[in-house]
């Protein structure tokens, strides 16, 4: 039976909202909603907060929860999920951003079918984005596809450029969870970091930049990301 389990990458220290996990949101912290939510859809033999941070592990711990401290500082997500794996028994491995704390299950589910398909190794999620000042929002980071679903790039820039303003083009919007081999998350950790990665500061770049196919999995409006204290207000006024 294949092994599948959730980890939620949780810095304390986020550069542009310090201790935003640790906001209250509602009733519970940003961080809880998020870990309750993953274990909620029912989809995962296990569900692990992976964090730098003692305040962050005592407050899902204290609660009930799993949660495993880094034993390293981690560039990113990923290198912090990929050394708690390392000698974990678990097939499929998805990271759940710590900062998305309306997680779902239909993206999850999606996103963990299409591991069916033996040569897929890596998938991750994205979203139709239609409105202008977002498309041309560096924040926003946008993928373009090919026929097969399968990343082409990743860019902060905006992705197709119209050239020609005659035709309709689909732009979408790349949501930061993602789904990996535990193979493939070990091999990433031992490429250094790319070229485009560290020029668009993009972590999934490494993937294509070392010939690794990224299956992408459309899915519908994932709730509110926290990346900064209006963020934290939108969110509230979801919750309610």
């Amino acid at each position: 039976m294949t092994k599948i389990g959730a980890f939620i990458p949780a810095r304390y220290a986020a550069i542009r909202f310090p201790a935003k996990l640790m906001q209250v949101l509602g009733a519970k912290t940003v961080i809880r909603h998020t870990y309750d939510n993953t274990v909620a859809t029912g989809l995962f033999n296990e569900v692990y907060v992976v964090t730098d941070s003692e305040i962050i592990f005592n407050e899902i711990t204290s609660h009930g929860g799993k949660a495993l401290m880094s034993k390293k500082e981690h560039e990113s997500g990923s290198d912090r999920i990929a050394e708690a794996i390392e000698h974990l028994d678990i097939d499929i491995v998805v990271n759940v951003q710590g900062d998305e704390p309306f997680v779902k299950k239909e993206p999850l589910e999606k996103l963990i079918a299409v591991f069916k398909d033996e040569k897929v190794d890596v998938a991750s999620l994205m979203q139709a984005l239609t409105n202008s000042d977002l498309i041309a929002d560096p924040n926003y980071v946008k993928v373009a596809v090919d026929k097969n679903m399968n990343a082409l790039f990743f860019s902060r820039s905006v992705i197709p450029y119209a050239r020609n303003t005659e035709i309709a083009i689909p732009y979408y919007e790349h949501i930061g969870v993602y789904a990996f081999k535990k193979q493939a998350l070990l091999n990433f950790t031992n490429w250094p970091i790319s070229p485009l990665e560290a020029a668009e500061k993009i972590e999934c770049l490494r993937y294509l930049e070392n010939g690794v196919p990224i299956k992408m999995v459309v899915t519908s409006y994932m709730g509110v990301e926290i990346d900064t204290p209006e963020d934290l207000i939108k969110a509230a006024a979801l919750l309610k």
